[in-house]
């Protein structure tokens, strides 16, 4: 069988992400025939003994697929954290439990919405890369309205820790006469922890709920909460399709919207 790069055969294994099997790899966490890995390391499936955290690797790939899934609050977005609590994975049905599947861009504890878990390691590194520009749309409530004339600010970002964090677009939802609304949409292309809520937190606004409705064109209707349905192979083509809307002012669905 022809080599492969390990993050790739960890990833393709459903183990994690190429991203995350990396991280794994630098950690130390991964070994070959008894050696500790490098990154970029190339492995041949079926012929090298390959341990991630103790545990050996299945030689065996999984099915690819790739759900979706509409992530209540309260609940984590992860498989690997002990005191993490009730997971999404906890949330699956039966016949998809039993896979190992990794969500392809987390949303947080507080926040809910739309979610992708997938056993398709190249699909997630694609879905999470900052190069493949994936436009993500999310509803933000905030306690208290937001200024028409301070939306700029989103745009431009600010650094917190070192990190800068910026929208893409945001634009207010129903604005009130002066010009100003608790609610906006939000466009991001990127995503990192919690960057949204730290967004708006450095600019004086406290968000009270955060609800990703849309990746690409795929938006998360007829889904209800904690819903989880398969997606075809033309609805994973659409979460990489840039949405018309991105590009001209268009109010976001009711928040309501299933």
């Amino acid at each position: 069988m022809k080599p492969v790069r390990i993050q790739k055969l960890i990833a393709e294994a459903g183990i994690c992400s190429r991203r995350a099997a990396e991280a794994l790899i630098m950690a130390g966490e991964v070994y070959v025939n008894g050696v500790k890995a490098e990154l970029g390391q190339k492995v041949e499936p079926g012929a090298d003994k390959i341990s991630v955290r103790g545990k050996a690797l299945r030689s065996q790939a999984q099915p690819k697929l790739a759900l979706v899934m509409h992530k209540p609050r309260g609940v984590v977005c992860s498989n690997s954290d002990p005191h993490a609590g009730q997971t999404i994975f906890h949330l699956l049905p039966r016949e998809w439990a039993r896979l190992r599947l990794f969500c392809a861009g987390r949303l947080d504890k507080d926040s809910e919405g739309l979610v992708i878990l997938t056993s398709d390691g190249d699909l997630a590194h694609k879905l999470m890369h900052p190069s493949n520009l994936v436009v993500k749309r999310y509803y933000v409530s905030l306690e208290e309205p937001f200024p028409a004339g301070r939306l700029r600010q989103l745009l431009r970002g600010v650094v917190i820790e070192g990190e800068y964090l910026k929208v893409e677009r945001a634009n207010l939802v129903n604005p009130r006469v002066d010009r100003s609304s608790p609610e906006l949409d939000v466009h991001m292309h990127h995503g990192k922890k919690r960057e949204i809520r730290q967004l708006f937190t450095a600019l004086g606004f406290e968000v009270r709920r955060l609800r990703r409705y849309q990746i690409g064109a795929f938006r998360l209707k007829g889904i209800p909460l904690r819903g989880v349905k398969q997606l075809s192979t033309k609805e994973v083509q659409s979460l990489f399709v840039v949405p018309r809307s991105h590009y001209r002012d268009e109010a976001p669905p009711a928040h309501h919207e299933n």
